[in-house]
């Protein structure tokens, strides 16, 4: 099945150079579409509800603690390494396991850069990432006291190392609003997207592969890898299409998620 070209493009209002090394040849979602379809557990299971319940939400000044098999572990500030690897714009494909789909222009920078700053050792295999855990301001935490609060991640230390991951501060050429995982947050367009932790706290570099949030909870729907494939259908429905947010189109679903040229040679 063949794509439409785009017919519309980011503002580009934050300060970053558009990178078309990835291009996407589907209509761009809707930004106010996209901000008020949201999967962030931490404050709503209903999607629709998310951007209604962040206003208590504190995303400044934030930081991400670094630890594990690396020569520089320590705290950094999220505004230090802004301003320290710059920013670019890129335009990516999201699928969600459920089966719908964006088209979405993040603004962050790749998180390799990241990790070459702390310098991973020899025993460093994986990453590990934590989000936010913060009852008092997130309501979905709260009410929903029976999940493993916080949320964690995790890829190997090749996948993260890709060209393709990125770690986000800014979306539709703004800073990140709070529904979408401000102030930072993971984009990995080729895996679905309960892989893409939001609000990150923690990056922690293992040895072995860490145990992820969805896959503890329920390993036969939700695995480490999550990378997206028309041919392995959901335990309750396939994932052969997508339904486009916005337009309501249904489209068909790429092997990961039309990325197999940077990630291919990953899963051989």
């Amino acid at each position: 099945m063949s794509e439409a070209a785009p017919t519309d493009a980011s503002a580009n209002l934050y300060p970053a150079v558009r990178n078309d090394a990835y291009p996407v040849y589907l209509p761009m979602t809707e930004e106010a579409v996209a901000a008020h379809y949201n999967n962030f557990y931490e404050f709503s299971a209903i999607k629709e509800k998310v951007h209604e319940l962040v206003d208590d939400f504190v995303t400044e000044p934030w930081t991400i603690e670094i630890t594990g098999h690396c020569a520089r572990p320590g705290t950094y500030d999220v505004a230090d390494l802004v301003k320290k690897f710059g920013l670019e714009e890129r335009v990516y494909r999201l699928r969600c396991v459920e089966a719908w789909a964006m088209v979405v222009p993040w603004t962050g920078f790749p998180l390799n850069k990241l990790i070459e700053m702390v310098e991973p050792t020899a025993k460093a295999k994986h990453v590990r990432m934590f989000t936010v855990n913060r009852p008092d301001q997130a309501p979905g935490q709260k009410k929903q006291s029976w999940y493993p609060w916080p949320y964690f991640e995790g890829l190997t230390l090749e996948e993260a190392r890709n060209e393709l991951t990125m770690m986000v501060t800014g979306i539709y050429g703004h800073p990140l609003p709070k529904q979408h995982g401000a102030p930072i947050r993971l984009v990995v367009p080729w895996k679905y997207g309960y892989k893409s932790i939001k609000s990150v706290v923690k990056i922690e570099l293992t040895s072995r592969r860490p145990d992820t949030f969805w896959e503890t909870l329920a390993p036969r729907e939700y695995d480490f890898w999550a990378n997206v494939n028309p041919a392995v259908s959901h335990p309750r429905w396939s994932q052969a299409t997508e339904q486009m947010i916005g337009s309501g189109k249904r489209v068909q679903t790429l092997k990961y998620n039309g990325y197999r040229k940077q990630v291919g040679h990953l899963y051989k």
